[in-house]
């Protein structure tokens, strides 16, 4: 839709990158050890090794040192929590992150919560989401901390406004709605938006009523061209972070797509 405000990350993720790029260098500079990221990846998920290749290839990018540790499938539950309770002692990991998901076999949670909160870069450990529930300073989940710093940094009001965030996984819809809903004068300084969060059981009829009233729209369902231009008022901004993998009709290979219908 030509009047609704699409705002696209990727000049925002390289100014990101230089920033802390920026900081990495003057920590080393100053004396201090690089820092370095431990990736757990179980299994052979394509999606996953796809995304963990991302996740080191950005660390490298800003100048912090990672590994990738493989395990198979078939690793028990207790092998995983003794492997991440190793990381956790091990004084050259500064940050530690699990990618999920995980086997049917192992408990998501309890992995989750075995990672040191001190190096839970996903954000996902108990300890880390009540303190954001709180409004305390607190390790972020990443696509949820990149919404927020995109409305930050392209001066997108939040104070008052009207926003549907499109998705409710404990990962990325419920910590956008936490930070943009919160108050702005806490330890962690929130939106002070009011927000509406659709799911998988609201009507797209019902979605449509309250996104159409909505300032800012936050796609985050995983849905398709679940967010179309009628349902979005002039002057509204729309941030998808949806992410689905699909077959590309002409190539047959699969691809990723968002949730936003950016032709209709």
């Amino acid at each position: 839709r030509g009047d609704a405000v699409v705002i696209s990350g990727r000049k925002l993720a390289r100014q990101i990158r230089q920033e802390a790029r920026h900081e990495v260098q003057q920590w080393v500079a100053a004396g201090h050890r690089r820092p370095h990221l431990s990736v757990v990846l179980v299994g052979e998920n394509p999606a996953s090794h796809s995304y963990v290749l991302n996740k080191t290839k950005a660390a490298a990018d800003v100048g912090i040192s990672s590994e990738t540790i493989l395990r198979p499938a078939s690793i028990s539950e207790e092998e995983l929590l003794e492997l991440i309770s190793k990381l956790n002692n091990d004084t050259a990991v500064d940050g530690l992150l699990v990618q999920l998901p995980l086997p049917d076999h192992i408990d998501e949670r309890r992995v989750c919560n075995a990672v040191s909160p001190h190096k839970d870069v996903d954000g996902f450990h108990v300890l880390n989401v009540g303190r954001m529930c709180l409004d305390q300073d607190s390790m972020l989940p990443a696509t949820p901390w990149g919404v927020w710093e995109i409305i930050q940094r392209t001066g997108i009001p939040t104070l008052g406004r009207n926003v549907v965030v499109a998705g409710r996984s404990k990962n990325v819809g419920m910590p956008i709605a936490m930070l943009l809903h919160t108050d702005g004068s806490h330890e962690r300084p929130g939106g002070d938006a009011t927000v509406t969060i659709s799911h998988r059981y609201t009507p797209k009829e019902q979605l449509k009523q309250h996104t159409i009233r909505a300032d800012i729209v936050v796609a985050a369902a995983g849905i398709p061209n679940l967010i179309t231009a009628d349902m979005i008022k002039e002057g509204a901004a729309v941030i998808d972070v949806g992410i689905t993998r699909v077959q590309d009709p002409v190539t047959a290979k699969p691809r990723l797509v968002g949730d936003v219908d950016f032709e209709g």
